[in-house]
């Protein structure tokens, strides 16, 4: 029996009705279209790095997008490329191959689990830079109309960790229980843009700038840089190793809270902020969450989940625990926040049969 436990990082879920392995865009069409007429739930899964599922399993289709695939449309003869891989291919092999190829803007993303399908949904981003920086066009199979569509990047309407291809996501309830994630889109491949070259763009993220030896706003290699985030990255607890727990979560578990410029001169002087648009000012929730009382491997008594060791934006299983233990963590973790600085937490993993 196959459980959503074995198929994502956090390591927690329980048992599906029925995994099918697409080996072709045509297999995931007819696997997602056939299921949507038969009435039945879906579940497009890409590597599982970004959802918390629940217990109880998932009665309906689980769909894998089992290709890992990428063509190259121009060879960057007039300083830029244009590359296409399929939704199933790992996002780690697509970074590699660019920065191997010497193709510029994604080597700030590199040690990302999950799928490349999923990056535009999320709008993955890391170290100052965001996947839509780079996206030209999403092809996506539409479940309402049934059919194929081509959306351009404007299209996608991204934001911060957001995009119309996530808000297209619709909670349904059939047996009044738990809510379960709906997309309307699924992601067929994604069409990126970059400049060739063997330097990126300005470094302005701090950190990673320590880590390569340069003042913030300099340019550095790109194969530098991305060696420079794996190191950053694997010291977090952010790159998978199945030999260590503190990986064995779905990477940031909350999102960077969003304030109002009044809102945000509420917060301690000493809490991190950057500027956001249109005025906004982004704060850290690692910072507010380890100033509410949860430091780096806080658990519940008795409960198999922890905050990370290495860093507490991520929710791990130790080993054994439950989709209710991390729900539990969460809920703790996010109300002790609130109680100390009025500011709710947003989870970024979506939820599957599990309720915060």
């Amino acid at each position: 029996m196959t459980r959503l436990a074995d198929l994502t990082t956090l390591r927690v879920g329980g048992p599906v009705g029925r995994l099918v392995e697409a080996g072709s865009e045509r297999d995931l069409i007819d696997a997602v279209r056939d299921a949507d007429r038969a009435g039945e739930p879906v579940l497009v899964l890409g590597g599982g790095s970004n959802l918390l599922a629940g217990d109880d399993g998932f009665a309906g289709v689980v769909v894998r997008d089992a290709r890992s695939e990428l063509s190259v449309q121009d060879d960057g003869m007039c300083g830029g490329v244009s590359i296409t891989a399929t939704a199933g291919m790992r996002w780690d092999d697509v970074v590699s191959r660019a920065v191997h190829e010497g193709w510029v803007g994604i080597e700030s993303l590199s040690g990302i689990p999950g799928s490349t399908g999923a990056t535009p949904v999320q709008n993955v981003g890391a170290y100052g830079a965001e996947v839509s920086d780079v996206i030209a066009l999403v092809r996506v199979w539409d479940r309402l109309e049934e059919r194929v569509r081509s959306l351009a990047r404007i299209d996608c309407g991204f934001g911060y960790r957001d995009s119309v291809l996530k808000r297209s996501m619709r909670g349904l309830a059939p047996d009044g229980g738990v809510w379960h994630p709906t997309p309307r889109y699924v992601v067929l491949d994604v069409t990126f843009q970059m400049r060739q070259g063997t330097r990126s763009g300005p470094i302005r993220y701090a950190q990673l700038a320590d880590a390569l030896g340069i003042a913030p706003g300099e340019r550095a290699p790109i194969d530098a840089v991305r060696e420079a985030v794996l190191r950053v990255r694997g010291a977090k607890g952010m790159v998978l190793d199945d030999a260590d727990p503190d990986t064995w979560s779905a990477g940031s578990f909350f999102t960077n809270p969003v304030l109002t410029a009044d809102a945000a001169a509420g917060l301690p002087e000493e809490a991190p902020w950057y500027p956001a648009v249109d005025g906004a000012v982004k704060t850290s929730a690692a910072w507010l969450i380890e100033q509410a009382g949860f430091s780096r491997g806080f658990a519940s008594p008795g409960s198999a989940a922890a905050v990370s060791t290495k860093h507490t934006l991520a929710l791990t299983n130790r080993g054994g625990a439950t989709a209710g233990d991390v729900a539990a963590l969460a809920r703790t973790v996010r109300d002790g926040v609130r109680d100390r600085f009025g500011i709710t937490l947003v989870p970024e993993p979506v939820l599957l049969g599990v309720d915060l």
